[in-house]
């Protein structure tokens, strides 16, 4: 009868820390996947910013004394590129700034013909597009991510393991009240 009681007791235990290792192997997989998805925002981050002094010095070239949107354009990827380090939701605020810089300065650019005509021009509007949509889908794959990770944290009972570990819920990317629409660029 004692033999039976330790075998179930066994049993249980070994049962309880093979489900107990699952859940924090499953916890530590979705919060490589919320790194790896921001860490591909960051690369569609650094494209941007890096396409954006090429753009300045195109629209300087057409629309010299537009100083106030150049500067203002480059002061917001200023701050993004600073922004780097930071907490997702710092980044997004930083981001969704710059898009708005951005949305101005196309707007102002309408206001010239031969900065629209510049084969240059768009060329570099049509690369920042495609930034931009590479961006909203990489901001899409991380929040799925994040919510994944987070759901995870606070389902029972993998919130046991996760009290045990060091796993604390990941921000979204997101845009907050205006900042929500995208940048329009029109050719």
């Amino acid at each position: 009868m004692v033999l039976v009681v330790t075998l179930v007791v066994l049993v249980v235990v070994a049962l309880s820390l093979f489900w107990a290792v699952r859940a924090h192997n499953g916890l530590v997989r979705r919060r490589h996947q919320v790194e790896a998805a921001s860490a591909q925002i960051d690369v569609h981050l650094k494209r941007r910013h890096d396409l954006i002094p090429d753009l300045i010095e195109t629209v300087k070239g057409c629309a010299a004394h537009e100083s106030g949107t150049l500067d203002a354009v480059v002061q917001a990827r200023q701050q993004a590129v600073s922004a780097n380090g930071a907490g997702a939701g710092q980044r997004a605020q930083a981001e969704n700034e710059l898009s708005a810089r951005l949305s101005r300065l196309f707007a102002v650019a309408e206001a010239y013909p031969d900065l629209k005509a510049s084969q240059n021009f768009g060329a570099q509007q049509s690369e920042l597009a495609d930034t931009e949509d590479k961006i909203a889908y990489a901001r899409q794959l991380l929040n799925n991510a994040v919510q994944t990770y987070n759901t995870s944290l606070q389902t029972v009972p993998t919130n046991i393991v996760a009290g045990l570990g060091s796993f604390t819920p990941a921000e979204y990317f997101e845009a907050r009240g205006e900042e929500r629409g995208n940048i329009s660029v029109q050719f």
